[in-house]
């Protein structure tokens, strides 16, 4: 009797945020070493199932390094990064395309086994995601940037219930495919969308400072305070580009960002669903 009246209060608990966020989008980004040939955490996908029966329009948006980089040795081609992106050439752009396609239905197979309706499909569908190549010195080859985002299809799938898993790939004006960032399509879409909130689940707690040897999270931040910190040093490496991505998702008029630690159990539910929240949340 007392754990069913406990599991009643904590309903209770997220009853003003299930109101609160009631047919509103959130754009859900997993990617990096968490993704691999098995799909992704079952705790997540709870999760925006949750979401998605409790009225919410979760998005989800993939990438997949490890067996990106695992199909690229298996063709005889070796990994090359620079600046911390995938050097993509021809042959590179048609494995990436293979691997994270059979990661998306792998994802969509089991949000769809254990009671969801979901739908795969890349950016470079229906015009989702159009690109141009990316300028850089030394050249990345078929990396692309986003330079436009048509919603129609996304839009549909969630004003059916159906949940969108989306791989980020785009196509450019010469009708090239590109390998794009997943953070940055993400935060493109979700400004695309006019989400309430984008969501970067990462392998860390969020955004930590540091004193002598002790590491705090931060809980909230501005988007100006992001700059600063970078600029400090405190937000370094491969968290610069997440905070820029939540950045531009803000300044685009996304409500709030979020960073946090997909390992922790039910990780989306514990950052929505509570007012002091588990990971950094970024605002205006």
């Amino acid at each position: 009797m007392r754990e069913a009246i406990r599991k009643s209060e904590v309903l209770i608990e997220a009853l003003p945020y299930i109101k609160k966020f009631f047919e509103k989008v959130i754009v859900i980004k997993y990617g990096g070493a968490a993704v691999d040939e098995k799909g992704i955490e079952q705790d997540i996908l709870e999760d925006i199932i949750f979401m998605n029966y409790a009225g919410m329009r979760p998005i989800l948006v993939h990438g997949g390094g490890p067996l990106i980089s695992k199909m690229m040795k298996k063709a005889g081609v070796e990994p090359k990064f620079i600046h911390g992106r995938r050097y993509t050439d021809k042959q590179t752009i048609h494995i990436i395309d293979k691997a994270l396609g059979a990661i998306n239905k792998k994802i969509v197979k089991s949000l769809n086994c254990i009671g969801a309706k979901a739908f795969g499909l890349s950016g470079r569908e229906n015009n989702l995601i159009r690109v141009k190549k990316m300028k850089t010195e030394p050249d990345l080859g078929f990396v692309g940037e986003v330079t436009s985002v048509d919603t129609t299809v996304v839009e549909q799938l969630v004003e059916d219930g159906i949940i969108p898993v989306i791989y980020p790939l785009g196509v450019g004006r010469d009708g090239n495919l590109y390998n794009v960032n997943a953070d940055d399509m993400a935060s493109e879409l979700a400004i695309a969308l006019k989400a309430e909130k984008f969501v970067l689940l990462t392998n860390v707690r969020g955004i930590m400072k540091k004193k002598g040897d002790v590491r705090t999270l931060f809980n909230t931040l501005k988007t100006k305070d992001v700059g600063r910190l970078i600029k400090r040093k405190v937000i370094d490496s491969g968290m610069i580009p997440k905070a820029n991505a939540c950045v531009s998702a803000i300044k685009g008029g996304v409500k709030k960002a979020h960073i946090l630690d997909a390992s922790m159990p039910h990780a989306l539910l514990l950052e929505i669903f509570t007012d002091k929240g588990i990971g950094t949340e970024i605002v205006r």
